[in-house]
């Protein structure tokens, strides 16, 4: 598991104040949740968590810990987010020549980019 997958289940404890609650919204084994955190409290070397038999709460550095990952994740969601939604968009130029460029490239890219994405223009040098 990835340091982001591993603060997604982190958060999940925090919010869940359970481990085993956070196993079942994130549908993987309260072991792997426990095996987790227990590697993040040690590559840290903080507790992050203090556990009891009843209740789980976090620690002073389990609180900063958490508000970085959501700010992390965030982030990371956000820029995800921006690379699946962007549109090409700008000018595209093509330097060709020839029949087969005029008859079967340009018009290829015209109908592929420039038809379905208004933002873009088609720049030809033949």
């Amino acid at each position: 598991m990835d340091r982001i997958e591993a603060m997604r289940v982190y958060t999940r404890v925090y919010e869940r104040r359970s481990f085993k609650l956070a196993s079942l919204d994130l549908n993987i084994p309260a072991s792997t949740v426990t095996e987790v955190i227990k590697a993040m409290e040690k590559r840290l070397g903080v507790v992050l968590l203090e556990r009891t038999t009843r209740r789980v709460s976090p620690t002073i550095d389990g609180e900063t810990f958490y508000h970085r990952c959501i700010s992390i994740i965030n982030d990371v969601e956000e820029a995800e987010h921006g690379f699946s939604t962007s549109t090409p968009q700008g000018l595209l130029r093509v330097d060709t020549h020839g029949t087969i460029a005029r008859h079967f490239l340009l018009p290829q890219i015209h109908t592929d980019v420039v038809n379905q994405n208004h933002t873009t223009q088609l720049s030809r040098f033949l």
